[in-house]
């Protein structure tokens, strides 16, 4: 049974991110991957394991983050607006991306790719934008929205039916993270919970027999709640195939923070 695992991470959860500003601006640097390869190839397969369906997420327009937003892969799949502050070159808009991979690099807290690095700049100065390599930015974290697309899980080739299973989430919408996972035989309440292997990938050792339901604990901000998916993978479950959850995530973050600076966006 997984409540004793359940309490103590999200005990441990609430305490760790109740100062978090998910929605406040922060100011920082950005910077691109100039290389083409690594902008389009690099990213999609980064830490955060998405390879790449990475790019049927958000068109290409992906981040690498610093480990305060990477979160030990729990800030897998986030969403940010930047906008770069040189007003001549680049527009009060910004650009919306999402997190695929992690940013080693201490300098900025973004590398993002060259697509979604021009697309901070006004008409026409794009190529302005990439000459000047780094820039200096303000981002928020803001909603993920994928319409009429539910929470999915991906069953990844490493799984070794019947007695291994590893997924992936894709489509997590929301302002939200998704800190545990339990996995129970559907019409069972004999719950086994799931490990993070890395990024936007659990595993289990502890696989079910027959179809398979999820829980999920989700957090938006210091906040935590149990969200079912109560018929997921069927028996015959196949490796490389996208399942519907059939349930969406749309929490926006509850701020443990005051003052919130909203940059007046």
């Amino acid at each position: 049974m997984a409540q004793p695992h359940f309490l103590c991470m999200l005990l441990f959860l609430v305490l760790s991110s109740a100062t978090a500003c998910d929605r406040c601006v922060h100011q920082s640097k950005a910077s691109y991957f100039s290389d083409a390869a690594a902008s389009c190839n690099l990213l999609p397969t980064g830490a955060c394991g998405y390879g790449s369906l990475a790019l049927t997420i958000s068109g290409g327009h992906l981040a690498a983050g610093v480990s305060s937003l990477y979160k030990k892969g729990a800030g897998c799949g986030a969403c940010f607006q930047i906008r770069c502050k040189d007003s001549k070159l680049c527009s009060s808009k910004g650009t919306k991306v999402t997190l695929t991979d992690l940013n080693h690099n201490n300098q900025t807290d973004f590398v993002l790719t060259s697509r979604a690095f021009m697309a901070m700049a006004n008409k026409g100065k794009g190529q302005d934008v990439l000459k000047l390599g780094i820039v200096d930015v303000e981002y928020k974290r803001m909603p993920c929205e994928y319409k009429n697309q539910n929470l999915a899980v991906r069953v990844e080739e490493s799984s070794q039916k019947p007695y291994y299973l590893a997924i992936k989430l894709l489509y997590q919408g929301g302002q939200t993270e998704i800190v545990a996972i339990d996995v129970a035989q559907v019409g069972s309440s004999n719950w086994s919970f799931m490990t993070r292997n890395y990024g936007a990938v659990w595993d289990t050792s502890r696989v079910p027999n027959g179809a398979l339901q999820f829980r999920f604990v989700v957090t938006s901000g210091y906040d935590g709640k149990w969200v079912w998916a109560k018929n997921v993978l069927p028996a015959d479950w196949k490796f490389g195939v996208i399942y519907d959850s059939g349930v969406q995530i749309t929490d926006i973050a509850q701020e443990g923070c005051s003052p919130c600076d909203d940059g007046n966006w």
